[in-house]
C-alpha cells in the first residue's frame, strides 16, 4: 500500500480545484483535504498524491505554472 504525500497547499478552493484537475488530467491519483479551517482565515487545502507519484505530479504543477 502506498502512502499519500502532500505536494501542494492551496489557500482557496478555486486554486485547489485548478491544481487537482491539472494533476488528474495527467493520469495521477489525487485527493484533497481541508486543513486549518477558521472563520477569520478561511481554510487551506492540501493536494495529496501517492508517494510514488509525488515527484512527477509536482513536475506537472511546475510545468503548468500553478
Amino acid at each position: 500500500m502506498d502512502l499519500w504525500t502532500v505536494i501542494y497547499i492551496a489557500s482557496d478552493k478555486e486554486t485547489a480545484l485548478k491544481v487537482e484537475e491539472a494533476i488528474r488530467s495527467e493520469g495521477f491519483l489525487v485527493e484533497t483535504r481541508e486543513v486549518m479551517k477558521s472563520k477569520r482565515h478561511g481554510c487551506y487545502i492540501e493536494i495529496i498524491v501517492p508517494e510514488s507519484e509525488a515527484q512527477e505530479a509536482q513536475n506537472v504543477i511546475l510545468e503548468k505554472n500553478l
